[in-house]
């Protein structure tokens, strides 16, 4: 049996311990045994208050024995305590793994456990983290990150992730997507995906702006003129490309572009198709293409992908 401590600063958030626990407990149901022993833990113990104003009761982190700590994230603040400091370093020299969730990363930087190792935590925050830890090689853009035994995640929806990608590595593939389909999300998504998608990035504000982007997502291996894009929208294409950049901030080939890079990004962090056959598949008329786009938007070429999840990098 595996002992699991969820660590609890004043001001935590719900979901940020909800998510993991329940995926940690699903597994143990679905399993028909205790895979994981679960305490919700804190520098002192007995109630501590979270930000929506609920209290949880924990156990004194000193009186558990643990093969592996999530620290919860967040109000940052509390995590800049000596106490919760002290605790971080203590259950870190003596656990197997430490992961956080969302801004617990700032507790864990705090601590100096991560120094020199790649981190994330979630996006709206990354750039006050990495500006308050400069010796972290801080990458914003990741659902979750494993460096060694220190494991970092984004936030809320994240830590379930962070969750699952553990039960996988506890246990198996298999488990880890029974409990997703459990917890009724999806299998949980790789370690180096963006975020938030290039659709939520563009967020226009009229329908006929989505209706167009809706049609371009789910016909990504046709052509897709910016006539096309104006038919679906229902727009004159003078119409449908000034509402479009003026809603968007980009023209329609270079969302398009964007969305081609997103579905390809996908394909080549779940499966090992080649990357010719990944780029057909996603509309682009060649690989080359294809790797200028990624470049572009990313920095680097899509083989950098590749080899970064067979190297467990991402």
């Amino acid at each position: 049996m595996h002992a699991i401590g969820l660590f609890l600063c004043p001001d935590h958030l719900a979901l940020d311990l909800a998510g993991p626990l329940s995926a940690f407990e699903k597994a143990n149901t679905l399993s028909g045994r205790k895979l994981y022993d679960l305490h919700v833990i804190s520098e002192r113990g007995g109630p501590v208050v979270g930000s929506s104003g609920l209290p949880i009761h924990t156990r004194c982190f000193e009186e558990v024995e643990l093969d592996t700590v999530v620290f919860i994230g967040g109000e940052v603040e509390p995590m800049h305590a000596p106490g919760a400091v002290a605790a971080a370093k203590d259950l870190a020299g003596r656990t197997n793994r430490v992961a956080s969730v969302c801004s617990a990363a700032f507790l864990l930087a705090e601590a100096r456990l991560l120094d020199g190792r790649r981190a994330t935590t979630h996006w709206r925050i990354a750039p006050e983290f990495q500006q308050r830890y400069p010796a972290v090689k801080v990458e914003a853009d990741r659902i979750f990150i494993a460096d060694g035994r220190v494991w970092t995640s984004a936030g809320v929806a994240a830590g379930i992730d962070l969750a699952l990608a553990l039960i996988e590595a506890d246990h198996s593939v298999e488990m880890a997507r029974e409990v997703a389909r459990e917890l009724v999300v999806p299998h949980r998504r790789p370690g180096g995906q963006s975020q938030f998608s290039a659709m939520s990035q563009m967020e226009p504000d009229s329908d006929r702006i989505r209706l167009a982007l809706a049609f371009a997502r789910d016909h990504l291996t046709e052509p897709l003129p910016i006539e096309r894009l104006a038919d679906a929208a229902r727009l004159s294409v003078r119409q449908f490309g000034r509402a479009f950049r003026r809603e968007t901030g980009e023209t329609p080939a270079k969302a398009v572009e964007r969305l081609r890079v997103e579905a390809a990004r996908v394909r080549l962090q779940s499966g090992a198709e080649p990357i010719e056959q990944i780029a057909r598949a996603v509309g682009f008329t060649d690989p080359e293409r294809m790797r200028r786009a990624f470049v572009k938007i990313h920095g680097h070429p899509p083989q950098s992908i590749r080899r970064a999840n067979r190297a467990n990098l991402i």
